[in-house]
C-alpha cells in the first residue's frame, strides 16, 4: 500500500484521517505546524492534513469489485 500525504478526495476518508490525528493531539502529540489558526485538536488536524503533513495509507477493499457484483439483489 502506498503512503499518501495529500488530503483524501473522499470526504469520509478525510474525516477518518483527521479524526485519528485529532485523537493523537488530544493524547499529547505535538502539532506538526508551527503556526495554526486554532488551538482545537480537530482544526489543527484538518490544517495539517490540508498542508500535506500527515502520512496515511488507504487499505485495499477485500475481494475486489467482482465479488460485489455477484451479491446484488435480483430485481
Amino acid at each position: 500500500m502506498p503512503v499518501l500525504t495529500s488530503a483524501p478526495e473522499c470526504k469520509f476518508a478525510y474525516v477518518v484521517v483527521a479524526a485519528r490525528r485529532a485523537r493523537q493531539l488530544m493524547l499529547g502529540a505535538r502539532p506538526l505546524l508551527n503556526h495554526t489558526y486554532s488551538t482545537k485538536p480537530t482544526r489543527v488536524a484538518m490544517e495539517e492534513l490540508d498542508h500535506g503533513l500527515l502520512e496515511y495509507t488507504v487499505p485495499e477493499p477485500p475481494g475486489g469489485a467482482e465479488e460485489k457484483e455477484g451479491k446484488r439483489r435480483k430485481e
